[in-house]
């Protein structure tokens, strides 16, 4: 029914200035159609990245969105740390930290906030 359909991230802000200033500038997104008070569909890859105003903005407590990056993760992680983002760490079965980066065999995660507390995650592997 929905497998072959085309699915978007969709989270909340609490400020869009603040918001579209991270995800242009910061995270690298472009603005894809709507572009509104209300919300701003971003582009990402193959995928859609949906922000509008809520007050519910950075209540989840789980991530919210994953990029797959493959051989370019140290590269972005860098470019990210260069422009202010800090990773987080956290305790969980099996995990094992190098530095700010998660390593569970191949795969390297890391984590990190946007300026509403929203949780992000950049993988080498999907």
């Amino acid at each position: 029914m929905l497998g072959d359909k085309s699915a978007a991230a969709v989270l909340a802000v609490k400020d869009m200035a603040t918001a579209k200033k991270f995800y242009e500038e910061t995270v690298g997104l472009s603005k894809a159609g709507v572009d509104e008070e209300f919300g701003t569909m971003y582009k990402s890859g193959d995928s859609m990245v949906f922000i509008y105003p809520s007050e519910f903005a950075g209540t989840n407590k789980a991530t919210a969105l994953t990029w797959g990056v493959g051989t370019d993760f140290d590269k972005i992680v860098e470019s990210l740390r260069s422009k202010g983002v800090t990773f987080d760490k956290f305790d969980a079965p099996g995990a094992k930290w190098e530095g700010d980066v998660n390593v569970m065999g191949e795969m390297k995660s890391v984590w990190f906030k946007d300026p509403d507390g929203n949780i992000l995650n950049i993988v080498n592997a999907m």
